[in-house]
This record gives structure tokens, sequence and C-alpha cells, in this order.
């Protein structure tokens, strides 16, 4: 037999190593439980950007087929740029036109028809625009260089709706003259630049604004 001093020493050491243990599984818990919601935010936040990445690539989605247009038309040699409008092709008056007319030129029928092509097989609608430089014109039948290029562009439509059998509900007209210039008219390179008609295959997945 431990005398009784020996043994009271030994139970409350006892009693120490009880209540350290249970200190011990307290903090245990206590990381546990952090570290299991430390793991939980990173999680949270790979999955919100998902959202911006789908909605974006369903908004650019209706311009596939402007995209494939712009690839075919390239191939013939045009050159169309793709705009939030829509994807524009722009053909100078001196391919389309003598001066001070608008008779299309049959050495134009080859590149219209290719355009007519590509036109055939998309459901958008399509606007020619026409454009013409500052320099009064000198003409019986025109009166202004707005009348010449108003002129011009119904004769694009025309050809397009009775020739190559595009739609003529797909189809509208617009005339700036010489108010929209594509380049600076002290120039006869720029002026010729602004004489030109714009075949725009319209982006029907956004309303139409004209450039300003």
């Amino acid at each position: 037999m431990r005398p009784k001093y020996l043994q009271s020493a030994t139970h409350q050491r006892d009693r120490w190593m009880v209540s350290y243990a249970d200190v011990l599984t307290i903090l245990l818990i206590f990381f546990v439980v952090a570290a299991a919601k430390s793991l939980e935010v990173p999680r949270a936040h790979t999955v919100v950007p998902v959202q911006p990445v789908i909605g974006h690539a369903e908004a650019e989605l209706p311009r596939t087929n402007l995209i494939r247009a712009q690839e075919r038309l390239r191939e013939h040699g045009l050159e169309p740029k793709l705009e939030p409008r829509g994807l524009v092709i722009s053909l100078p008056q001196v391919i389309l036109f003598s001066s001070g007319e608008d008779t299309v030129s049959p050495q134009a029928l080859p590149t219209i028809a290719q355009i007519a092509d590509v036109l055939r097989e998309l459901p958008n609608d399509v606007r020619l625009i026409g454009y013409a430089d500052p320099v009064p014109i000198h003409n019986r039948r025109f009166r202004s260089n707005w009348e010449l290029s108003m002129a011009r562009s119904q004769k694009i439509l025309d050809l397009f709706s009775t020739r190559y059998g595009i739609s003529e509900s797909r189809l509208s007209v617009a005339s700036y003259g010489p108010y929209r210039p594509a380049a600076p008219n002290d120039t006869v390179d720029g002026r010729a630049s602004n004489r030109r008609v714009e075949i725009v295959i319209l982006d029907d997945s956004r309303s139409f604004r004209e450039p300003a």
C-alpha cells in the first residue's frame, strides 16, 4: 500500500491530465471546423464567373452567319468589315457606275452576283446605302449628289431582287450623299473613297443604328 500523500498526488495529476485532454479535443474540433469552412470559399468563387462567360457566348451566337459570310466574300477578293450594325461591303463608284450615272456597269455584275450568292444563304435583312463626294453634280437628271446616290442604291436593289432572286422584303435603301464621308474630301483619292455604295448585311440580333 502506498502512503496517502502519494495517492493524493497521483489522483490530482490524473485529473489534470483529463482536463488537458479535453482542451486538446476542443482545439482539434475547432481547427477541423475552421479548415472545413475555409475550403468552402474557393468553391463558391469558382462557380460565379461561369454564368457571364456562357451569357457572352450566347450573345455572340447570332453573328456566326455574318462571320461565315465574311469568310466567303473574302474568298472572292472582297474586304467586308464586321461592324456593330452588321457586315459591311463597301463598293467604290468607279467599279459600279460611270461618273454621274446610275446604270450599273457590266463589269460590276460578276461582283454583285458573288455577293448575291452569299445573301441567298442568309435570312438577314440587307440595307443598300449610297454616298457621294461634295463636288456639285452637273447633270440634267439629278439635282444633287443626294439624289444620285439614292438612285444608285435603288439600282443595286433592283438587281438583287429581279436578276438574283433576293426577296424585296429583305431589302431597303438609304442615301447620305456627301454628308458621311469615309475619308477627307481635300484629296482626289479621298473623294473617290467617298463615292461608294455600302451593302450592309444587318445584324438581326440587335436594333440597327446608322453610325453617327
